[in-house]
């Protein structure tokens, strides 16, 4: 596991992305990317969005899987993730909207849905680069805790905490969906690569638990410490808790001074 530590969440959606531009491009022009909704990944998603407009980076082939959806949200809802998906993937990045998939939540079976999806990643070919953020109990998609370390795509009911943390998207919390589809940790483990980013505070817990904790399913984030290949870019208030952070950092000038080399 890499670790990125930069003083600020502007530095952490460019460092990321500038991670995350040169796994595709590695990944060649079919690149499948994993992306999550949420408030972490958009400074990411802004800078792979100004490589697009730059001619850097050329993602009209490429395909994504989105990592979750509410369950009952109506088409056309601002907040559902396959709007989301939209208006900070699909449109910015120039990828065509017929290879951007997002989990069914309106389907008559969800169980049959959660299949068909899983379907289609293996199908894709497996996800090159997967984006995660990291939710105050440790989540990531909605894998809530007790969540199992080999789970696949299913419904999952949403914990109070995380209804609350994304009211702030509704006009309340009676608005928020209790349950989403949402990939599993096993799915997450698949892909290529894993990016987590982290921001503030109020995430510090849980990049600590994430990072340094215990695997387990009380923080599920946590199974990420058995991937081969992630990289987690943070800003110092989310690094607060880490024990290594003088480590990650000197590593983190290492890595720079051989790629400089």
């Amino acid at each position: 596991m890499d670790v990125v530590i930069v003083p600020t969440p502007a530095e952490v959606g460019e460092r990321a992305a500038e991670v995350t531009a040169r796994l595709l491009r590695a990944a060649g022009s079919e690149a499948v990317l994993g992306v999550a909704t949420g408030s972490s990944p958009l400074g990411l998603y802004a800078g792979l969005a100004e490589r697009v407009r730059a001619g850097e980076l050329d993602l009209s082939r490429a395909s994504a899987f989105a990592l979750d959806e509410y369950v009952g949200l109506p088409d056309g809802h601002p907040e559902s993730y396959r709007e989301v998906v939209r208006r900070t993937v699909t449109e910015p990045l120039g990828m065509d909207p017929a290879r951007v998939h997002v989990p069914d939540g309106q389907a008559a079976d969800l169980d049959a849905a959660c299949v068909r999806y899983e379907r289609a990643i293996a199908e894709s070919g497996g996800v090159d680069v997967q984006i995660v953020g990291v939710g105050v109990n440790g989540h990531i998609g909605f894998n809530e805790p007790a969540t199992s370390l080999a789970s696949r795509t299913r419904v999952e009911l949403l914990t109070d905490d995380t209804r609350r943390a994304n009211s702030r998207f509704f006009a309340s919390i009676d608005e928020v969906p209790r349950r989403a589809v949402t990939q599993g940790l096993g799915t997450i483990l698949d892909a290529r690569h894993v990016v987590l980013v982290a921001t503030g505070s109020a995430k510090a817990d849980a990049v600590t638990a994430v990072v340094e904790g215990p695997v387990g399913a009380r923080r599920p984030g946590s199974v990420l410490q058995l991937h081969p290949e992630v990289t987690v870019v943070v800003d110092e208030e989310a690094a607060a808790g880490l024990e290594l952070a003088d480590y990650y950092c000197q590593m983190t000038d290492a890595r720079e001074a051989l790629l400089g080399d």
